[in-house]
């Protein structure tokens, strides 16, 4: 996902090697056909489906098709897709009340399916530097909105939720550490695990500024959420995802931008990518946003169809 923090009125403004999963995952990856299997270790993202909900509806976006609800969005993919891991971006949900929450679990329930991550837009993330800010005032909020979320990844059985640090200042890491030092320990205590995006600037043209904060953490509650496309080059692309993924929980963005007559992805090299998670022992979910042009329901089948080959 692009950076991006929903204002109320819709303004714009990932230990190395050891990949732990959310609850019930493993059941999805186990027995049934290869195809079945396969499909267990995807998931796709609201994001790819922004357009159709409400809160991050752009003004641009002319294609017909009836807007959705997160309440009736596990059904859809399940009759769809036939995929039952699920990502819920946090400007999606209507309510964060508990009596919604219950309807939302239940309604995975009635579908089979599992949120395996939430990325967490929020203002307080965005606001200032966020949970880099030199301002421990701004950083608090900050941790005190991101550990809201961790809660309600426990009301609904998510094993994790993307937290992404603001503005990181490279010569001094130690604000955005000491955040995520906290959340760690928070997310411990809860078994949720807080995962970093590389984009927005966020280690994207400079991954191993997050693979420091990583390490300057510890105890590997913390850790990467590798997105295939948010590189500015193809040479970065390859190193960063080479730092990033041995530090990969629980999800990995597969980006879906532009295919061939074939569906073949053609704005970066997918395979390559794939290849890259194996070699570094990834067993996590590869999440599907689809970013590109045109009908997201057809370009999130293509990246489907492009994952199913390669994984």
């Amino acid at each position: 996902m692009k950076r991006r923090y929903f204002i109320s009125n819709l303004t714009l403004g990932s230990i190395a090697g050891m990949v732990l999963y959310p609850k019930g995952l493993q059941a999805w990856n186990s027995g049934g056909s290869a195809a079945a299997d396969k499909l267990g270790r995807i998931s796709i993202s609201t994001w790819t489906f922004h357009n159709y909900f409400t809160s991050t509806r752009e003004p641009e976006f002319k294609l017909p098709g009836e807007m959705l609800k997160l309440l009736d969005f596990p059904k859809m993919i399940s009759d769809k897709y036939k995929v039952h891991n699920l990502e819920l971006c946090a400007p999606h949900f209507d309510s964060t009340g508990s009596a919604y929450l219950t309807d939302l679990k239940a309604r995975l329930a009635e579908v089979g399916s599992k949120v395996v991550n939430m990325p967490v837009d929020i203002d307080e993330l965005g606001e200032k530097g966020g949970l880099s800010d030199p301002d421990k005032k701004v950083r608090d909020n900050a941790i005190k909105g991101a550990k809201k979320w961790i809660d309600i990844a426990v009301q609904i059985q998510c094993g994790s939720v993307r937290c992404d640090p603001g503005k990181m200042d490279p010569k001094n890491l130690a604000p955005t550490i000491d955040s995520y030092k906290q959340l760690s320990d928070y997310g411990r205590s809860k078994g949720v695990h807080v995962i970093i995006e590389n984009h927005g600037g966020v280690g994207s043209e400079h991954p191993e500024e997050l693979v420091a904060v990583f390490k300057g953490v510890g105890g590997g509650q913390v850790g990467a959420l590798p997105d295939f496309f948010n590189f500015p080059d193809e040479a970065t692309r390859m190193k960063g995802l080479e730092l990033l993924f041995p530090y990969a929980r629980v999800v990995c963005h597969a980006k879906g931008m532009k295919f061939d007559a074939s569906g073949k992805e053609t704005e970066y090299n997918f395979p390559k990518c794939i290849e890259i998670s194996k070699r570094a022992g990834f067993k996590g979910v590869y999440s599907i946003e689809f970013e590109g042009p045109g009908d997201p329901y057809a370009g999130c089948q293509k990246v489907l169809d492009n994952l199913v080959k390669t994984i």
